[in-house]
């Protein structure tokens, strides 16, 4: 079993150290870090996504994969949506906003043409009934 802590600090770790750039799995993929506070703990926590962008925007998707439930990266920008963002050597305060209706189904089709997986992992969770969250981040 993969030891997921573990394992995303050791992409966070490639990132920060390659100006944002990961290799492995994220080869060629646009990556961001979301540092955000625990909904539970109150603790600061980092999450390696990747990520599109809509206009000066940055969107990125709860997916876990398509798993039935929602990562638990998930909860903590609901519970305390401003974030800080980066993005290669770029690092800014942002403010996560969860996205519905036309605009989720618009902001998720355009992240799932860069990257065909999201497509997959929407109907992994279509079929447990779970709808994908999308979220915005804006730059404050």
């Amino acid at each position: 079993m993969v030891d997921f802590l573990e394992f995303n600090k050791g992409v966070i770790e490639e990132f920060r150290t390659n100006g944002g750039v990961c290799g492995g799995p994220f080869e060629g993929m646009p990556m961001i870090l979301v540092t955000m506070t625990g909904a539970k703990t109150g603790r600061e926590l980092c999450s390696p996504l990747v990520y599109s962008t809509d206009g000066d925007d940055v969107v990125i998707i709860a997916s876990k994969g398509g798993a039935p439930e929602h990562p638990h990266w998930y909860h903590n920008l609901v519970a305390n949506p401003t974030v800080t963002v980066e993005i290669g050597t770029e690092k800014w305060e942002a403010t996560a906003h969860v996205t519905e209706g036309e605009e989720r189904k618009r902001l998720f089709a355009a992240q799932a043409a860069q990257m065909p997986q999201f497509a997959e992992y929407e109907q992994k969770a279509a079929e447990t009934g779970r709808e994908i969250p999308v979220f915005r981040l804006v730059r404050n």
